[in-house]
Order: structure tokens, then C-alpha cells, then sequence
């Protein structure tokens, strides 16, 4: 199935793929279907991942896998939520947060407080919102990763650079 988006252009999308959001996403009630689309060169390890729109491919979502970001994120999907989506093992869900870029990008964040949740296996998904007020709607990412360089310098008497690793 060919669909022209708006962040990308022209793209073929395989029907298999599709991902069906029985009560769409709040504020987009009416786009139901999505597909999952991954950076070309990094594949299913890429970071950030978009959520696009088939029934309406104007509209795409920056996504992440919260776990990347914020490693102690413990949310529990509430039995509902598995019956809805049909989610009968944990191995078969993938968990996203919404991502907002703003203009300046040392603001950039996600939304733990509402994260997408995917049944891989029966291709059906929701955004749900947690009865927790632990998480929030902005999550400030870069500020996390600061503060998880904070950690690994915490117990020292000097501070050392972070390194990183390009391939």
C-alpha cells in the first residue's frame, strides 16, 4: 500500500503491519490506523521511531521507548487494557512514549504519564493513561540523561566527562 506523508514523502507500507488503535489516539479519534516506521539505517534499534497515520497520512508521531530514556519507569497495564488489546504475554507488547519537539530542542519531551501500548502480536493498540500522578506529560528528556550522568558520578570525588560511543 503506497502512502503519501508528509514527513516522508511517497512510502510503500506493508498491510501487515498495521497497527489498528480501536479509539484512536486522544485528540485524533478519527486515525485509527498507524504503522510503526523505523530510521532506514538503525532499523527496529533505532531510538526514536514514528508513529505514522495510514487513515490519514498527514499525521505522524515522534516515539521512544521509555525504558531507553528513563530506566526506572515501572507502570503496570491495568487487566482491561490486556483484554482490550488482546495481550496474553509480555514478550508480545511494545511500549512508546509520545515525543513533542519543540522549537528549542534542549526541551524536547515525552509524555510518561499517557504511554502507547502495542500488542505486536494481534496488531492492536492504545494510548492509555495511568492512574499515577509519578509521571507527567513532559518528561524533559535531555534532563534525564543529565541526571543519569549525575548518578554515575555521584559516588566520586571527580567529575569525568560522559563518553560516547559513534559507530
Amino acid at each position: 500500500m503506497l502512502l503519501e506523508t508528509r514527513h516522508f514523502g511517497e512510502i510503500e507500507v506493508d498491510e501487515s503491519g498495521i497497527i489498528e488503535f480501536k479509539e484512536g489516539l486522544p485528540g485524533f479519534g478519527d486515525v485509527r490506523k498507524f504503522v510503526l516506521l523505523c530510521d532506514a539505517a538503525e532499523g527496529e534499534y533505532s531510538t526514536f521511531k514514528w508513529l505514522q497515520g495510514v487513515d490519514k497520512p498527514d499525521l505522524a508521531f515522534v516515539i521512544v521507548d521509555p525504558f531507553l530514556i528513563k530506566k526506572d519507569y515501572d507502570i503496570e497495564i491495568n487487566d482491561e487494557v490486556c483484554k482490550r488489546l488482546g495481550i496474553e504475554e509480555v514478550q508480545d507488547v511494545k511500549l512508546y512514549s509520545i515525543v513533542v519537539v519543540p522549537e528549542d530542542p534542549a526541551k524536547i519531551s515525552m509524555n510518561l504519564k499517557a504511554p502507547v501500548v502495542i500488542n505486536v502480536k494481534s496488531k492492536k493498540g492504545a494510548q492509555v493513561v495511568l492512574d499515577t500522578d509519578m509521571y507527567g506529560v513532559r518528561h524533559y528528556i535531555l534532563d534525564e540523561l543529565r541526571r543519569q550522568g549525575d548518578m554515575v558520578n555521584a559516588c566520586t570525588d571527580k567529575k569525568e566527562e560522559p563518553v560516547y560511543n559513534y559507530k
